[in-house]
C-alpha cells in the first residue's frame, strides 16, 4: 500500500553532558574510510495491545531524554564528520523527527514493501551529509509506533548499529547497567591515503527495485540437505542456513539473467560476502567494539557443470576462511587491501563489466532486543537500499526462517520474481 506520512516536528537532540576535550577529535579508521558513503537504515515496529494505545507525547519525551543520555556514551554520533578523515565531536546533536502515518501499523507489516519503508526514516540513504545519525518517530492511526533510524556507514557497521540501538533502549526502560562502547578502530586500523578510491562506487538508485522474499525454516533445511550432497562438501560440515540460501538465490538470479549474454563479451560473475572481523582479531574483539569491522570476500564461481550452484558453497567457504588472523594482521600493517580496492579488476567490477552479487547477513544479530518500554518489536524491517544486485538476510522473528531483501535492476527483478523454482520456495503469504 502507498504510505501517507506527514512529518509534524523536527528538532535536534544533544548529549546530556559535554564530551570531554581529550576525545573531541575522533579519527576515522582505514575501514571507515573505505566503507560505502550511505546511511544504513532500520525500522522497528511496536504494536499497541488493542486496549491501550501508546501516548505519543509520553513516548517521545522518554525517547528524547534517553537519546540525550546515550549520546554521552556514543559521543561521535552527536558530532560532525570532517571529510573522510575525522569526526569533530562537538555535541551539535542529531536530528529527531516525529511523523504521523495515516494507516494502521498492521497494514504496513502484513505485506511489507521495502521502498515504502523509506518514508519512515529521517534521511535519503544516498544523500549522506556530515551528520552521522538520525531518528524518526512514526505514530500510526491505530496507536502503534515505528522507530526509524539511520546510521552513517562512514562511521559504523550493522553490528555497531544494533549495539547502539539496544543500549539506547536499555536506558529508555531504566536499566541501570551503562553501555561501554569501545572506540578503538582508528588505533587498530590507522587511516591511510585513499586517493584513487571512490567510496561511492556501486551506489545507485535509478531503475533499482527492492523486494522482500520470506523463506521458512523447512525450505531452508531442504536447501541445506540438497547442497550438502555436493561432491566438494564430502567430509565437510553441511551448509549453514546463510550459505544454502545465498547459493540458491544466486543460482536463480544467474538462471534468469544469463540469457542476456547471448552476444557480446562473456559475462563474469562475482559473489561478494561481508565478513565480521571482530572474532578474527588477535585477541578477538568484543561485540560492542564500535566502528566498521568487516571486510568482503569475492568468489568467482566456476561454471563447470549444469549444477554449478552445488560447488558454490565450498568456493565461498574457502574464500571466507582466508579472512583469518594473518589476513587481519596484513590488513592492519600494509596497503595490500587498498591496492586491491584501487586496482583495475575492482574498477572493472564496479563499472559493471563484471556482474557482482553482494550478500550481507544480519542473521543472529540482536535485532529483536530493542525494548524501549514498549515491549519487544513486533517486526523489524529494512527500507530499500541504494545498491543493485544486493541481498540482505534478516532472521524472521519466530520460526527460524529468513527474510531476504533483494535489490535488482527493474528488468532483472521482473524475471527473478517470476522464476518458478524461486516461487516454489517462497512463503506465499508472509505475515510479520
Amino acid at each position: 500500500m502507498k504510505l501517507e506520512v506527514e512529518v509534524i516536528s523536527k528538532e535536534i537532540i544533544k548529549p546530556s553532558s559535554p564530551t570531554p576535550d581529550h576525545v573531541r577529535h575522533y579519527q576515522l579508521s582505514f575501514l571507515d574510510q573505505v566503507s560505502p558513503m550511505v546511511y544504513n537504515p532500520i525500522v522497528l515496529f511496536y504494536s499497541s495491545d488493542g486496549t491501550t494505545q501508546f501516548n505519543r507525547t509520553t513516548v517521545s519525551k522518554k525517547l528524547k531524554k534517553s537519546l540525550s543520555d546515550v549520546l554521552t556514551h556514543f559521543y561521535p554520533l552527536a558530532g560532525r564528520v570532517n571529510g573522510n578523515s575525522f569526526i569533530d565531536c562537538n555535541d551539535e546533536g542529531i536530528p529527531y523527527l516525529e511523523a504521523k502515518v495515516k494507516c494502521k501499523l498492521v497494514d504496513v507489516i502484513h505485506k511489507p514493501v521495502p521502498g515504502e519503508l523509506n518514508q519512515l526514516i529521517p534521511f535519503l540513504l544516498d544523500d549522506i551529509t556530515n551528520i552521522t545519525f538520525g531518528v524518526q518517530l512514526n505514530v500510526f492511526d491505530c496507536g502503534g509506533i515505528a522507530i526509524g533510524a539511520c546510521l552513517s556507514h562512514q562511521i559504523a557497521d550493522g553490528l555497531s548499529f544494533f549495539t547502539f540501538l539496544n543500549c539506547w533502549a536499555a536506558i529508555t526502560r531504566g536499566q541501570a547497567v551503562l553501555p561501554n562502547p569501545q572506540f578503538v578502530s582508528p588505533k587498530l586500523f590507522p587511516p591511510k591515503n585513499i586517493s584513487g578510491f571512490d567510496p561511492r562506487s556501486g551506489i545507485m538508485k535509478d531503475n533499482i527495485v527492492c523486494k522482500m522474499f520470506v523463506f521458512d525454516s523447512s525450505v531452508i533445511e531442504n536447501l541445506r540437505a540438497r547442497y550438502a550432497n555436493a561432491p566438494s562438501l564430502e567430509n565437510e560440515k553441511r551448509p549453514t542456513r546463510v550459505e544454502a540460501l545465498s547459493t540458491f538465490i544466486w543460482s536463480r538470479y544467474v538462471a534468469v539473467t544469463r540469457d542476456q549474454q547471448q552476444s557480446g563479451p562473456q559475462r563474469t560473475y562475482a559473489v561478494i560476502h561481508a565478513v565480521n572481523l571482530r572474532p578474527k582479531m588477535e585477541p578477538p574483539l568484543p561485540p560492542d567494539s564500535f566502528g566498521n569491522y568487516y571486510r568482503i570476500t569475492m568468489t568467482i564461481p566456476s561454471f563447470n557443470t549444469g549444477e554449478e550452484c552445488f560447488g558454490l558453497v565450498k568456493q565461498v567457504r574457502d574464500q571466507i576462511k582466508k579472512i583469518d588472523k594473518d589476513y587481519v594482521r596484513k590488513l592492519q600493517e600494509g596497503n595490500e587491501h587498498l591496492d586491491f580496492l584501487k586496482d583495475s579488476s575492482y574498477r572493472v567490477l564496479v563499472k559493471g563489466e563484471f556482474v557482482s552479487f553482494n550478500i550481507t547477513s544480519l542473521c543472529r544479530f540482536p535485532l529483536y532486543d530493542a525494548d524501549f518500554g514498549l515491549g519487544k518489536p513486533t517486526w523489524v524491517g529494512s527500507p530499500a537500499l541504494t545498491f543493485k544486485n544486493l541481498v540482505v538476510f534478516i532472521d524472521t522473528k519466530n520460526g527460524g526462517g529468513i527474510e531476504a531483501y533483494v535489490s535488482l535492476k527493474v528488468e532483472d527483478m521482473t524475471k527473478f520474481e517470476a522464476d518458478e523454482e524461486l516461487l516454489a520456495c517462497v512463503n506465499k503469504a508472509p505475515s510479520c
